[in-house]
């Protein structure tokens, strides 16, 4: 499927490109709902609500706000519980489809890009891993001081590749991701059917984008 423009007009060639992780480059659609799960029988939240909210944002940010009744410790106790879990759940962690090949194009085409995340670092780092997926830049959740729908992560990812953001490809698969991207500046290429500036079916149509002049 080409790429459509829903919204943004733009015209040009991108300059570098930015990558969520979960959903988007590392498919662990299975292991997060396993992690969740686990978390909500153990710590009395219903899992369905928990399921529902928990997409794009970071682990702190889900418990505050299935459990706004917990203070500040034991925010800091559940999130680490749920955390330790993610940590080693990754058996059927893999890359998501058209990941490969698209790092492989902009290793070959010596394109900018990074991977913005809103898990942390030891996650981030666990789940490429396990994925089988080399990265340049990496900007995690605990690199910013807030976490998405805050564009700072796109923010900082950009000016570490040295790019202007405004002149940046976004790819994401949620709301809060798309939220980040279009606030930071980028435009923004939204996977699954998500409402973006472009819509993509898979990272297989990302080269094209990237190939071709966007205009309206």
């Amino acid at each position: 499927m080409p790429a459509e423009v829903t919204a943004r007009p733009v015209s040009g060639r991108f300059s570098a490109v930015l990558l969520d992780m979960d959903g988007t480059l590392v498919d662990s659609d299975a292991a997060v709902e396993r992690s969740w799960r686990r978390w909500a029988r153990r710590w009395g939240a219903d899992p369905a609500a928990v399921l529902a909210v928990m997409t794009g944002h970071p682990a702190e940010a889900t418990v505050r706000r299935v459990r706004p009744d917990l203070d500040e410790a034991l925010v800091a106790a559940a999130t680490r519980d749920h955390l330790e879990h993610e940590y080693v759940d990754l058996a059927d962690v893999v890359a998501a489809p058209g990941a490969p090949e698209l790092v492989a194009h902009l290793e070959e085409t010596m394109t900018p890009w990074a991977v913005v995340t809103s898990a942390d670092t030891r996650l981030a780092r666990a789940r490429l891993e396990a994925a089988g997926l080399e990265y340049p830049v990496l900007v995690p959740r605990d690199m910013v001081a807030r976490g998405k729908p805050d564009p700072e992560g796109y923010l900082r990812a950009a000016d570490f590749l040295g790019v202007d953001i405004t002149d940046c490809l976004v790819v994401e698969d949620s709301a809060v991701g798309v939220a980040a991207g279009r606030a930071s500046g980028a435009l923004v290429a939204g996977l699954r059917g998500q409402p973006a500036d472009l819509a993509v079916a898979s990272l297989h149509d990302i080269p094209a984008l990237l190939a071709q002049e966007v205009t309206a």
